[in-house]
């Protein structure tokens, strides 16, 4: 068994870049203690929740027993869910008592995506504070959301109950911090729980990649700043030493170990658990049993007598050649955590500067890092990103500057207080985002997406705004008022392009991206299926079989996109110009 759960703790956390296999390490983990005869109960606080689909059950925002495992519970702590609680429980004691203007103004304050966020922490908190939340479990495990999404889950503790301690008055909170007083004695033992490693186990899990190792080690020193130190690293998916001759087994086992004994220092003094690359996805108790050893699964090899053959797969190449047709408008890539947005996006603004196009490739994910993926500066392409700390930043000193102006210094101590509220956040970014649309008019603007949950609380924010703004006006000032909502929604401005892997999950979870999109009128331009092994033809035994699995995603995804392009598994790591570019060609670079 894995280092990490020797002597296991009350509590486990389980972190990292988004498609390194947490919410695999995490379940395995719970199956492994509740068959130990351990009381557990598995948490997911990721918005894009794959657990139920893990264990082929229902579960949702409620403590549900895995009937296959006993002893285990799961519990997908569901954003709107929590929300639409959370807001009864305020609006209850009042709805008989207020006039109906006052229950609507209440309501509409209650309407964003700070309540979104503070209804998934109040429940989050509860969990970890509230002992006779979690009194007949030995072990709570949370399988968190990407890590941008999770290191600010982890700092509301103390920034709401700093925020707390120095008071409150944020317009944009008002009906949101109704519910936060009274709780604060439960975020304070929140964070006593968090900080402390006899109680809690924080578990770094990474791919032996340079950018997932990257990714934890800034995790590591962004937690250590929380005063909540990791304990533990995980190298999930490690390919096994090729017993063939097989080019793409042998590069990616090569590039692998190189990237393994290169690992960042800080990493390096953490226990680290190595788990194999396993011949099928972790989906199903099956799966699961097999993930912490190291050999495959025994009937592997019975399978890979049949040669592989597969049809061949339109490239990134004939999507950009069709965006080229015009000068200027807004593309987004979008999709779970891991899949390589920020790789398509990268390869997608390449291609059309190639092209002769003026391109901004930009990004709302807080734990993306586009200049790492393109390498060096490429000619003609400006790069920038929404850094939410620079946009709080930004958005005070022009709170400030303006309506703070107008103020005597009693009412800018007042405003500032107000500004210094985490909900501030939300704001900001909107803004920011909203600027980024904007500058598609006069060229071509590619925005990688933060991982899906954080993504739809920000197409929630842009949907709040069109409403507030929209609400006052007539029918002929709407005629002449354009939101970034409607920007979004207009198919001839925006292409958005939903980036997934061929496999189960992530096919799944784009198919409900897509569904929440259509709700809010946003209609996806395009699918592009990333690292297609399928498509690279291995010849190894357990890489082909992992690609004979994919040609039912690839199918699925066929039929509910006619805009589609597959990029093969590459021998290199997609990180410079040079391999970036050999994406939208359709083939692996080095090959």
């Amino acid at each position: 068994m894995p280092q990490f759960l020797d002597n296991p703790p009350r509590h486990f956390f389980f972190t990292g870049k988004g498609g390194v296999g947490k919410t695999s390490i995490a379940c395995a983990s719970a199956v492994h203690l509740a068959r130990q005869g351990k009381r557990v109960l598995l948490v997911s606080t990721d918005p894009a929740s794959n657990i139920a689909q893990v264990f082929n059950t229902t579960i949702g925002n409620k403590m549900t027993a895995i009937e296959q495992v006993p002893g285990l519970d799961a519990l997908e702590i569901d954003p709107d869910e929590a929300a639409e609680a959370y807001r009864n429980k305020i609006l209850a004691p009042v709805r008989t008592i207020l006039p109906a203007k006052e229950i609507e103004a209440i309501t509409e304050q209650l309407s964003g995506s700070c309540t979104t966020e503070i209804a998934s922490f109040n429940e989050f908190t509860d969990l970890l504070a509230n002992t006779h939340v979690t009194a007949g479990y030995d072990h709570v495990i949370f399988d968190t959301a990407p890590t941008g999404h999770t290191i600010r889950l982890l700092q509301l503790p103390g920034s709401w109950t700093s925020y707390l301690d120095n008071g409150k008055g944020d317009a944009s909170c008002l009906g949101p911090m109704s519910g936060l007083e009274k709780n604060r004695a439960t975020y304070r033992t929140a964070v006593e729980t968090l900080t402390d490693p006899s109680s809690t186990r924080l578990v770094l899990v990474a791919r032996p990649q340079h950018s997932t190792l990257r990714e934890v080690a800034r995790t590591l020193n962004e937690l250590a700043e929380l005063d909540i130190h990791a304990t533990n690293l995980v190298v999930n998916g490690i390919l096994p030493a090729a017993s063939t001759t097989d080019e793409l087994s042998c590069a990616i086992h090569d590039r692998e170990q190189a990237t393994l004994a290169a690992m960042p220092t800080a990493l390096s003094a953490l226990p680290c658990d190595k788990v194999s690359l396993k011949s099928v996805n972790m989906v199903g108790l099956d799966a699961l049993t097999t993930l912490f050893h190291d050999e495959d699964a025994p009937h592997t090899e019975a399978r890979n007598t049949e040669q592989l053959t597969m049809e061949e797969q339109p490239d990134l190449g004939t999507l950009v050649d069709q965006l080229a047709e015009a000068d200027h408008g807004l593309v987004m890539a979008m999709g779970k955590g891991g899949v390589g947005k920020t790789t398509v996006a990268a390869a997608i603004a390449i291609a059309l500067v190639q092209r002769g196009k003026k391109v901004l490739l930009t990004t709302t994910d807080p734990a993306a890092h586009l200049t790492t993926t393109l390498g060096n500066d490429v000619d003609g392409l400006d790069v920038s990103a929404i850094d939410p700390d620079q946009a709080v930043l930004e958005y005070r000193d022009h709170v400030m500057a303006s309506k703070g102006a107008k103020l005597d210094d009693v009412g800018r101590a007042a405003l500032a207080e107000d500004l210094m509220s985490p909900c501030t956040e939300e704001i900001a970014v909107f803004q920011q985002f909203s600027r980024a649309v904007n500058k598609a008019r006069n060229q071509f603007v590619i925005i990688d997406t933060a991982p899906t949950g954080h993504t739809l609380l920000l197409m929630d924010a842009t949907g709040s705004y069109h409403r507030d703004i929209t609400r006052h006006l007539d029918g002929n000032q709407r005629d002449h008022v354009t939101t970034p909502l409607m920007r979004l929604q207009d198919p001839d401005y925006t292409k958005i392009i939903v980036v997934t892997l061929p496999e189960t999950t992530p096919v799944t979870e784009a198919q409900a991206l897509t569904t929440d999109l259509e709700r809010a009128g946003i209609h996806p331009w395009a699918w592009v299926v990333n690292n297609s092994l399928a498509a690279a033809r291995p010849t190894s035994p357990l890489l082909a079989t992992r690609a004979r699995c994919e040609k039912q995603q690839l199918d699925a995804v066929a039929a509910m996109s006619s805009r589609m392009a597959v990029i093969p598994t590459q021998t290199r790591e997609p990180v410079g110009r040079q391999q970036l570019m050999a994406l939208s060609h359709g083939r692996a670079a080095g090959r």
